[in-house]
């Protein structure tokens, strides 16, 4: 690493230590759903008045039940129908990740462009994520796609940072040189300090722990296959990975070539799913 990049590093992790990095909240119409879905008292009814109030994240909401995964008979035309179809706990994980799209913004337009960048990927991830969940294992795809949005969320704190230090934005080799090492532990604090399940808050060190030991399947490994998979075929470093070192393969049931694996049958899923998301 170069002299300046473990110079930002330490800033970064000074500030976090001194709680002068800004990490971010959640949106409050997130919060309140999480709120809402956390209480077993609460009904179908208080979780609809919730996300009523957010006429954007009720359409999109509409437009995930009329999903073709999701194969419904009945078209859905509002959100009560909606939230009957998808249930407390998918709608929790799939609104919050649908509201989290709006955290990716910023007021300059160079980290503006790196923020689309990282979820427009993570989208694409999230949505293979739901895929190979919902046929490799008998864990939750609402969980899996939630998994997928925030597996690079330790990258906003950094490009905030970079934000208020232009120099930092200018020199994209280092900023990535600093992203690579931080954005993992970031991720993690972050999604900690959300209160996110257990299963969920080590994702984003997790997901690059290729030779990761592990006896069951579980979410990290779905998201390091998925992004495996996004990458494949491309000029990211990523899509050099030798993918039969990769332990989640195996721990999936999949063949470390991808290209033979069984990705046509599920092409057309896998773009459904990502286009719940964009």
């Amino acid at each position: 690493m170069s002299q300046l990049a473990e110079k930002v590093s330490q800033d970064i992790i000074s500030a976090l230590e001194a709680d002068r990095l800004v990490l971010p909240t959640l949106p409050e119409v997130a919060l309140r759903v999480r709120e809402v879905a956390e209480d077993p008292d609460a009904s179908i009814n208080e979780l609809g008045k919730v996300i009523g109030s957010d006429a954007a994240l009720t359409a999109r909401l509409i437009k995930v039940a009329n999903s073709p995964l999701l194969r419904g008979s009945k078209e859905i035309t509002d959100l009560k129908m909606a939230l009957a179809r998808l249930g407390i706990e998918y709608t929790c994980n799939i609104a919050t990740g649908l509201a989290m799209s709006q955290m990716f913004q910023a007021t300059t337009d160079l980290v503006d462009k790196r923020m689309r960048e990282v979820w427009t990927r993570s989208s694409e991830i999230a949505g293979i994520c739901h895929v190979l969940c919902k046929h490799r294992t008998k864990l939750r795809p609402d969980q899996a796609t939630l998994a997928g949005l925030v597996h690079r969320i330790g990258v906003l704190p950094i490009l905030t940072y970079a934000e208020e230090n232009p120099a930092l934005m200018r020199d994209s080799f280092t900023l990535d040189t600093v992203i690579e090492q931080l954005q993992g532990p970031l991720g993690d604090r972050i999604l900690k300090r959300w209160d996110f399940p257990e299963q969920l808050i080590h994702i984003p060190t997790q997901h690059v722990q290729f030779d990761r030991d592990n006896k069951e399947a579980d979410y990290a490994d779905i998201v390091t296959v998925a992004m495996l998979q996004s990458y494949m075929g491309s000029n990211h470093p990523l899509a050099q990975i030798d993918y039969s070192s990769v332990a989640s393969f195996a721990r999936l049931g999949l063949d470390s070539d991808m290209e033979s694996a069984d990705a046509d049958d599920l092409s057309a899923e896998m773009e459904a799913a990502m286009a719940l998301l964009q």
